[in-house]
């Protein structure tokens, strides 16, 4: 009874911490999408509202929204989501550093109502009456910088209570609040964008800012907060049939304890006693840590291939298949669908198989092809067009999805760091902080390479996807003389190989 019960405490804070961080990224996406709706009320087409009711016959932008009223209103779209991006890349460096020297329920809370703050500070330009190109893009900046602070806090309390095990599967399904934040921001921002647009924004920041003091009084960071211990990242020794997929599936009534005797955590101090506080890591010291250049890069590229699809596949399905905006749109949102089919599908195969650089060199060695052929046919029907937008949405988020999720959460509480979690926050930050480059840097070759036509856009994504299945396949060179090892000491010694040790380094590389 008292291990059942132990469980079930466990169990509950799990899954409190699992809707809370959910909850949270959620609010972050739906506070981002704002700007993508009301671009088109900043510079409308006038001449379709009727007469100029300030009797200025040579104004055919009256109704438009200045700055944004002149010729240059792209450019100056532009630069406002250059202005997030850019300061969204440059500020994820640094924030896991924050986050592992700060409590991670302060830091999340403080900034998503600062995210609130300066979403509705855009909103507000409306009803202050402002038209200062400076204001907005300050404000853009300040909001990139700010919403830094989400991911590397939300993935580190989600990685602090959830073991290897099933790791994948779980941050696969968790990974889905991207899209429904978007899907959410999108209808939110649209109720008002035709009204007063300025809505379109205060609103989500009110929302972001709610749930974030909602985090503050109900996020448990660590589960030795609650007297619970952490679930196993690393399991050495030799395991009961069945449990070798599932070392979480292991627990005694003071918390998850490897079947080799040894705890995973050291059980020699109670939870109750205080512990020595471990030092948060440097960032060369996360640098260090084997496999998070190599994932880093990997993520730079396949972000810049779904960022490209994220900000100009409306654009190309109007210019080729010559459908509405409407509907362009619409038809858009099922490459976010398969995104989330690919994110759980990655974690799902890549929790079975145990080989998440494996799962991932696969899923862009098939992504390149089906990128060429979405080009060349994906617009022959409609059928096709769906059929192949899902497709090439989950082999082109799917490893994104699992890199910025499992594989961040399995290199921050890497065993080299002798259980040392706060490197998870640091880890995650400068993983995606490298991912973001890309999505800064695609939709802008994008921009600069459509005027020679589509085929080159997708040709730049093909060449992207090849260069992070490049960089996958290296990893999996670099695990090749331990797959060997192993491979020949199980053959050797059938009945004793299940309980050696390798050394941190193979270890990663094989568990990776």
């Amino acid at each position: 009874w008292k291990h059942s019960t132990s469980w079930a405490f466990f169990g509950g804070y799990r899954g409190l911490t699992l809707v809370l961080t959910f909850l949270s990224y959620t609010s972050y996406h739906l506070s981002r999408k704002p700007i993508s709706i009301v671009k088109s009320q900043l510079h409308l087409n006038c001449s379709a509202l009727g007469p100029n009711p300030h009797n200025d016959s040579n104004s055919t932008t009256w109704c438009s929204w200045a700055p944004f009223d002149g010729d240059n209103y792209k450019q100056l779209f532009g630069a406002l989501d250059n202005a997030f991006l850019v300061a969204y890349a440059i500020g994820m460096f640094i924030s896991g550093i924050f986050g592992e020297r700060l409590p991670l329920r302060y830091y999340l809370s403080g900034g998503m109502v600062l995210s609130g703050l300066f979403t509705a500070l855009f909103g507000l330009g409306y009803f202050w009456d402002i038209h200062v190109l400076w204001y907005f893009i300050i404000v853009q900046v300040c909001n990139g910088l700010v919403q830094t602070t989400g991911w590397p806090a939300v993935v580190a309390c989600v990685g602090n209570w959830f073991g290897k095990g099933k790791r994948g599967l779980i941050m696969g399904i968790w990974n889905s609040h991207t899209s429904v934040g978007n899907i959410l921001g999108s209808l939110i921002a649209g109720a008002w964008v035709s009204s007063a647009w300025g809505l379109s924004f205060v609103v989500p920041g009110i929302i972001i800012a709610v749930v974030g003091i909602i985090c503050f009084f109900f996020l448990v960071e660590y589960p030795e907060d609650v007297d619970c211990n952490p679930p196993l990242h690393h399991v050495s020794g030799r395991f009961p049939r069945g449990l070798e997929k599932d070392p979480e599936a292991v627990i005694s009534n003071e918390g998850p304890l490897s079947l080799s005797g040894q705890s995973s955590v050291d059980h020699s101090k109670s939870p109750k006693e205080p512990a020595e506080e471990p030092e948060a890591i440097s960032f060369f010291g996360a640098l260090r840590i084997p496999g998070v250049v190599e994932f880093s890069l990997c993520l730079l590229f396949a972000k810049l291939v779904s960022y490209t699809f994220l900000y100009w596949l409306p654009l190309y399905i109007v210019n080729v298949a010559h459908f509405g905006a409407k509907e362009a749109g619409d038809l858009s949102t099922l490459f976010d669908v398969g995104g989330i089919l690919g994110g759980i599908f990655a974690g799902l195969i890549s929790d079975y198989t145990g080989g998440r650089a494996t799962t991932c060199c696969v899923m862009l060695v098939v992504a390149a092809p089906m990128l060429f052929l979405y080009n060349h046919v994906g617009q022959n029907g409609i059928g096709i067009s769906v059929a192949m937008l899902i497709i090439c949405g989950a082999l082109v988020n799917g490893p994104y999805a699992l890199i910025t999720t499992a594989v961040s959460a399995d290199l921050g509480t890497h065993e080299s760091l002798k259980g040392n979690a706060k490197a998870l926050s640091t880890v995650t930050a400068i993983i995606d902080g490298t991912g973001s480059v890309g999505a800064a840097l695609g939709p802008l070759l994008a921009g600069l390479i459509s005027p020679t036509g589509w085929n080159n856009v997708f040709y730049m994504l093909i060449a992207a996807d090849v260069l992070a299945c490049l960089v996958a396949l290296r990893i999996l060179y670099k695990s090749i003389p331990h797959r060997l090892q192993t491979s020949a000491l199980t053959w050797l010694f059938p009945a004793t190989s299940s309980s050696l040790r390798f050394s941190s380094h193979d270890l990663c590389w094989e568990e990776l």
